[in-house]
């Protein structure tokens, strides 16, 4: 089954809950989307081989989608939020995250199993592309959670 029309069955099915469940007048929901990962710098010009360890600055490039976030599940969160009856607020962080290829906890974090000397001889064989643990990138979620959730 594709990704987009497997991701399109979830979230409708989602959304029929959500509407035969909650009361609109009482409760609130946000939908929050995809975290993107930076495994591939080719993305943004670097090494072929290359992901983000080492990446100390974000990527400037306003234009810029990395290849592990598809726009095509982003429509599919449009299209299916947006025919709701239920209002629900989308905390679209993917595009803003895209950017941050500097805010991963890369090598920094304690890892399952102990590392081999091939892996220490080469950090970007172990980096951790997908979790975010450095300050800022989360904030700015809960940032945009707190104006959306006080100030709709």
């Amino acid at each position: 089954m594709e990704l987009e029309k497997a991701y399109r069955l979830v979230l409708k099915r989602m959304v029929r809950w959500l509407e035969r469940n909650l009361d609109p007048l009482k409760t609130r929901v946000f939908f929050t989307s995809m975290s993107p990962t930076h495994f591939r710098s080719i993305d943004w010009g670097g090494d072929r081989q290359g992901n983000c360890y080492g990446q100390r600055m974000p990527i400037f490039d306003p234009t810029y989608w990395g290849s592990a976030s598809k726009k095509s599940v982003m429509q599919v969160v449009s299209d299916v939020l947006g025919m709701t009856k239920l209002p629900i607020t989308v905390l679209n962080i993917t595009q803003l995250s895209e950017y941050r290829r500097d805010a991963h906890t890369s090598i920094y974090k304690q890892q399952r199993y102990p590392l081999t000397n091939q892996q220490r001889r080469n950090p970007r064989s172990y980096a951790d592309c997908v979790h975010w643990c450095l300050p800022g990138l989360q904030d700015t979620w809960n940032e945009l959670f707190y104006n959306k959730l006080f100030f709709p």
